[in-house]
């Protein structure tokens, strides 16, 4: 059964990366993804957008799908419905990063299953914003 790792992990995870890219990052100010996303580069982290109806967000190009990036990844945080994860899982556990990040609401079991064997970290139901604001800035 999926359990997110301690505080300490994830603050530490926190502090050691710099970029965060964003499965389901809107274009739209009005949109949690951007907004929780614009906070996020405001803190100091890059910001890869991964939705392949726009073609940027935040100032930053976006990609059709994580195997796209062509830079590294930290963070793979993911605004897309729960019923979406496990194949976004199944499609990050194909490349590299410190953690698998399903935003405030977004959990599969299915998804933990896909990446219990990878190196990084699985957070999910955890806002990343308020996760930065309470354990601490970069």
């Amino acid at each position: 059964m999926f359990t997110n790792p301690d505080q300490e992990q994830i603050k530490k995870l926190l502090r050691d990366s710099k970029t965060i890219a964003v499965v389901g990052l809107s274009d739209k100010p009005h949109r949690t993804s951007y907004q929780v996303s614009e906070a996020m580069q405001r803190a100091g982290y890059k910001i890869i957008p991964v939705n392949p109806t726009i073609t940027e967000s935040l100032g930053e190009k976006s990609y059709q799908r994580l195997s796209d990036v062509d830079q590294p990844i930290d963070i793979v945080n993911v605004f897309r419905r729960s019923d979406f994860l496990p194949k976004i899982a199944q499609e990050a556990a194909d490349i590299d990063f410190k953690a698998f990040w399903g935003q405030q609401g977004v959990i599969h079991e299915e998804a933990y299953e896909a990446l219990k064997n990878h190196d990084g970290l699985v957070i999910m139901d955890m806002c990343i914003k308020v996760a930065h604001a309470i354990l601490g800035e970069k």
